[in-house]
């Protein structure tokens, strides 16, 4: 599906505006939304290459710049130690509640643009794959496609490092996806069997796949990359949001 050229929308949260870069096919017609939370980097050539393939499956796709509070509007995190240990920094400075209201703020947006059908989802990797089950909380998002998912068994996200992901889950209404690499040293064999028993303790709607991939297996550059990988999991995200986005 051909999609339209890049657009910018600068939207209202209660920290300030926070810039999304919105994707969409460029097909006449209403789509479902997804808000695709990136990874500590902001929005990378890789983010902005795997938004657009969820968005040529047919969706109006919102990429929210994470960090906009601390960074200025378009600034993107090189994937180096310096880049690196800045957005570390960040993910432990910022507030479980800014990151919250930020997602909310998002998906409204999302939910009331005027190609989207009002049926949205989220999606996240890394610091993103965390974001898109929180705002997964929320009542209006269908489903959630959460990859290797980072800080949610070692309950760290945000200011404190204390969030309250795990506790919160029988808030998940709709479905949610949970995609783990086997080889991943940020979430440990003991870690996802934390996470996936609380989602069954809490009766979340999931579906749950652990690969032989490293951390950050879906992006395209950089040694950790797994092109069939990358392949298999489209399939999986594009089965999910037709069957939670599309359905009467």
């Amino acid at each position: 599906m051909i999609l339209r050229g890049d657009e910018i929308q600068d939207i209202a949260t209660a920290t300030g505006p926070m810039r999304l870069h919105v994707l969409r096919p460029g097909a006449e017609g209403r789509f479902p939304g997804v808000v695709l939370f990136s990874e500590i980097y902001q929005v990378t050539a890789p983010i902005r290459r795997l938004a657009a393939m969820v968005a040529g499956m047919g969706h109006v796709v919102a990429v929210p710049e994470v960090y906009h509070e601390y960074e200025p509007a378009g600034c993107v995190l090189a994937y180096d130690m310096p880049g690196t240990d800045r957005g570390n920094a960040l993910k432990y400075a910022k507030p479980l509640a800014a990151y919250d209201d930020d997602a909310r703020a998002a998906v409204a947006w999302l939910a009331a643009h005027p190609a989207c059908t009002g049926r949205v989802g989220t999606m996240g990797v890394c610091l993103g794959g965390h974001l898109a089950l929180r705002a997964a909380m929320n009542p209006v998002v269908q489903a959630a496609a959460c990859f290797y998912a980072t800080d949610i068994h070692s309950a760290s996200l945000g200011e404190g490092r204390a969030d309250d992901t795990l506790s919160r889950l029988d808030e998940i209404a709709g479905e949610a996806m949970m995609v783990w690499g086997r080889q991943d040293p940020h979430v440990p064999f003991a870690g996802r069997q934390t996470i996936r028993a609380a989602l069954e303790g809490a009766g979340v709607r999931h579906e749950w796949y652990e690969v032989n991939g490293q951390h950050a297996f879906l992006r395209d550059e950089g040694h950790r990359f797994d092109p069939a990988l990358f392949l298999q999991a489209m399939a999986w995200v594009q089965a999910l949001f037709a069957r939670a986005l599309r359905a009467d």
